[in-house]
């Protein structure tokens, strides 16, 4: 077998004590970080050789031979494969669909994924069974797939069904002709009825999972205008829900904006959101130690977060035609917010989020 240049490399001579061992087990014992699974795969590879020869997994060892390794493994590109899985579409034609994502699915698995098992669920899974063909813009991993909504945001995801869409689509975006608009409960009081956040985005140096608004070199212009829908303060804090519309559409980009002025969306712990919401009042009155241990204070926990992809408006990328289409916020949210209200005195600026409008 011929070594790539620079390739990493391990000789193990095999102990006496190890005779009787599988093969593959004896590797994965051996190499740190590497499963059994990632020795038969550098098997099939061919960048195991035993005594200078390929040989199975299952091979059992007989003490003193010598086993090379050479290289890393190397997973099989993924590719997404059709699940039959609910999808809440809310338009379709033959160019495009628009759906409704629900919170907890992630629209594709990760280009780092290989394990069968985390790439199943997504938004592409259900899309590929329903519609069969998307656009192939995107790749294996991404078919149909234009731009992007986090896990836990749910909400409007416009799919592309052929190239030409995904294409036109894609330059709406850039050009900032698709208007996005969603709703968010953030923590605290915003006073101002209106405002702009103008901050770059760029991943967090130090915690990779995160985005920031600090300066540096790698930010990525973001622009996110909100408007107050009400404000609420009762027992379980001050929170207000507002409407959002992006002109840009960065890594959680809304969710590192609000964070940024104060006022993390609510459920979002990545960005300083409290875990759960606690009923302050129970939780500061004046009980003894024994009667505060049989009366535990109210907690509400949303296990989401309260964001959600609420409209989307722009021209069909063959007809011209101005799409506008609506999604209700989700029962959770709803059912959250009423929990919330049930003793607050919201002051309300604007119209609520629309109920259930869909239209084109």
């Amino acid at each position: 077998m011929a070594e790539a240049e620079g390739a990493v490399r391990h000789t193990i001579e095999v102990p006496a004590d190890s005779a009787g061992q599988r093969l593959d087990l004896f590797l994965a014992a051996q190499l740190d970080g590497v499963s059994r699974s990632r020795v038969q795969m550098l098997m099939d590879q061919g960048d195991v050789l035993v005594n200078g020869e390929r040989e199975k997994p299952s091979m059992k060892l007989r003490g003193g031979e010598r086993i090379t390794v050479t290289g890393e493994p190397r997973p099989a590109p993924l590719k997404a494969t059709a699940e039959d899985i609910p999808l809440d579409v809310v338009y379709e034609d033959a160019d495009l669909a628009v759906v409704n994502k629900p919170a907890g699915m992630m629209v594709h698995a990760g280009s780092g994924q290989s394990e069968d098992a985390r790439s199943k669920g997504t938004l592409v899974n259900a899309l590929l069974y329903r519609f069969k063909k998307l656009s192939s813009t995107g790749g294996d991993l991404r078919p149909g797939i234009v731009h992007r909504l986090d896990k836990d945001t749910s909400g409007l995801i416009v799919v592309a069904k052929n190239d030409r869409a995904h294409a036109a689509l894609g330059e709406m975006f850039s050009s900032r002709q698709i208007r996005k608009t969603y709703i968010a409960l953030v923590q605290g009081t915003i006073e101002r009825p209106k405002g702009t956040i103008n901050a770059g985005v760029a991943r967090d140096p130090l915690r990779r999972t995160r985005m920031t608004t600090l300066p540096s070199d790698n930010a990525r212009s973001a622009v996110s205008h909100f408007e107050v829908v009400r404000r609420l303060a009762n027992r379980f804090g001050k929170f207000t829900l507002v409407r959002v519309r992006i002109e840009t559409g960065r890594t959680h980009q809304i969710r590192v904006h609000m964070a940024s002025i104060g006022h993390p969306v609510v459920g979002d712990t990545l960005y300083g959101a409290a875990g759960q919401l606690t009923d302050q009042i129970a939780a500061q009155a004046p009980t003894s130690k024994a009667a505060r241990r049989k009366a535990e204070p109210e907690r509400l926990k949303l296990g989401r977060n309260f964001l959600h992809a609420a409209r989307l408006e722009f021209p069909h990328p063959k007809t011209g035609k101005i799409l506008q289409l609506e999604a209700p916020l989700p029962q959770e949210l709803e059912s959250f917010l009423a929990r919330l209200e049930d003793d607050s005195t919201p002051q309300k600026t604007t119209p609520a989020p629309s109920a259930s409008k869909r239209k084109a």
